[in-house]
């Protein structure tokens, strides 16, 4: 049966079961945090094209495109793709390969979609060399308060001044950062924020995947307020934060060719495998 472009509400469930049977398989979730958020929470915002081997969405211009793994290499994610471009016509759209597939890779090349970007995962254990937390001079460092108004606008003002230039994360409006704070995995004392002369001047923003896995979520220092080791001593509370609190190992997503960014990371002790990259294609 042909997939059908159609509303996401009714097919949310079976969306999510094609994605975790694909996550199971490939050791990597298909759908992004804001394609997940937009799916559950904004249905009108998504495209979809479903069946029952697999499904592909589209949010703003982002496609994503999942085949069950027991559906895979007998042309169904071609048919998925091939039908999607056919409702969309000539637009430009943006992918992401969660895992660098080879199969994803030979679809884009096929349907005239240029690798653009990489996404490195690293990764570190939360063991005894964990070096010890120094905060900068006239710096605390404290947990986020929920109940303050004046938190989540200096956490927007920071993440809009520090990821001016980045495509996804720059965006966060009050409003995303209130959904994202409404996810289950969300808690306040994983908000990390840096205060210099009362005034925030950086965070970071943890995650906890499972009680021994946790995430270097959000890094963000105002550019005003660099130097000195704050970023640096940011990471760390992050750190030692999910190591307290009984996670064995962490992970962070970094911009392949952010060079000063990787370099600060692999003095941490975080190392990328080849096998966790994730590339972004673009169709112009």
């Amino acid at each position: 049966m042909p997939p059908t472009s159609e509303s996401p509400e009714q097919r949310v469930p079976e969306v999510e079961q094609i994605a975790r049977e694909a996550e199971a398989y490939d050791g990597a979730a298909p759908l992004d945090e804001a394609t997940g958020i937009a799916l559950r929470r904004h249905p009108e915002r998504v495209r979809t094209w479903v069946d029952a081997d697999g499904f592909a969405l589209l949010v703003g211009s982002e496609l994503t495109l999942v085949v069950r793994p027991d559906a895979r290499g007998r042309g169904r994610g071609r048919d998925l793709l091939e039908r999607a471009l056919a409702d969309l016509g000539d637009r430009e759209l943006l992918a992401w390969s969660h895992g660098n597939h080879p199969a994803a890779a030979a679809l884009a090349a096929g349907h005239g979609f240029a690798r653009v970007r990489d996404l490195w995962v690293m990764r570190r254990p939360l063991d005894d060399d964990l070096p010890a937390l120094v905060v900068p001079d006239g710096v605390t460092i404290r947990d986020y308060d929920p109940a303050d108004p004046a938190d989540a606008a200096a956490v927007v003002r920071v993440n809009a001044a520090a990821f001016a230039a980045h495509p996804e994360q720059g965006a966060m409006d009050a409003a995303n950062l209130a959904e994202r704070m409404s996810q289950d995995w969300f808690d306040p004392a994983g908000l990390l924020l840096a205060v210099r002369d009362g005034e925030v001047v950086g965070f970071h923003w943890t995650k906890r995947h499972s009680p021994t896995l946790g995430e270097v979520y959000v890094v963000g220092v105002d550019p005003a307020g660099q130097g000195g080791g704050l970023g640096k001593a940011l990471t760390l509370a992050g750190l030692h934060h999910l190591r307290d609190g009984g996670a064995t190992e962490v992970l962070l997503y970094v911009e392949s060719d952010n060079d000063p960014a990787v370099a600060v990371y692999s003095r941490l002790g975080f190392r990328h495998d080849a096998v966790d990259t994730h590339v972004q294609y673009r169709r112009a």
